[in-house]
């Protein structure tokens, strides 16, 4: 695990930084980069995302970002979506009625969070897929940090549920795709934990 080369793609999109600690805390060299070459031939790579969908895909336009995340998903190389770059991998996203094409990388769509309070911002439990990979170790009770006010409500894939006024998905395992809804970057030693647990697959 130690030495493993992570790339987070840098398209314009926050807290870049933030991940780029949190991944080398548990021993990933990492580099923040808009760069394919980079993304092609590192390790492991991180799509991160604040914000609105829409903004978040015309960066990654603007990066050819859809190659990269497509050259890389068609090769089987290991990638990692978080917040709004797992919302991204999606096939739509709506916001405001407005429908944004993502990614095509997960199968569904990204909606508003039917619940009586929006964003979704706080600590939550999930339940973990069976056998998953991300969530191994961990103790059912185990809190992760989430803001968000869209999320998918189906998929393919291994998933892992968390509620907040309805279920929706909070992690995706599919091949060589992984992604959190919630931000490991911000779930202190939970978070720790899953991204060493994503290293050590690479």
């Amino acid at each position: 695990m130690a030495g493993k080369r992570v790339t987070v793609l840098d398209y314009g999109s926050g807290n870049l930084r933030s991940a780029q600690r949190a991944l080398e805390r548990v021993g990933a060299e990492v580099t923040v980069t808009a760069d394919r070459a980079a993304a092609d031939n590192c390790d492991g790579l991180v799509v991160p995302g604040v914000g609105a969908y829409a903004a978040c895909m015309a960066g990654l336009h603007a990066i050819e970002g859809e190659l990269i995340v497509s050259s890389r998903v068609a090769a089987g190389r290991p990638l990692l979506g978080i917040c709004v770059g797992m919302q991204v991998l999606f096939d739509a996203g709506v916001e405001h009625g407005v429908e944004s094409v993502g990614l095509r990388v997960l199968p569904g769509r990204v909606e508003a969070l039917r619940a009586p309070v929006v964003p979704h911002m706080g600590w939550n439990t999930v339940t973990a897929a069976d056998g998953s990979v991300l969530f191994a170790g961990m103790a059912a009770d185990t809190r992760f940090y989430f803001v968000h006010s869209y999320a998918a409500h189906d998929s393919d894939g291994a998933l892992t549920w968390a509620t907040h006024g309805e279920p929706f998905v909070a992690a995706v395992e599919r091949g060589s795709v992984s992604a959190t809804q919630f931000h490991p970057e911000k779930s202190g030693d939970a978070g720790a934990t899953l991204l060493e647990n994503w290293l050590a697959t690479l």
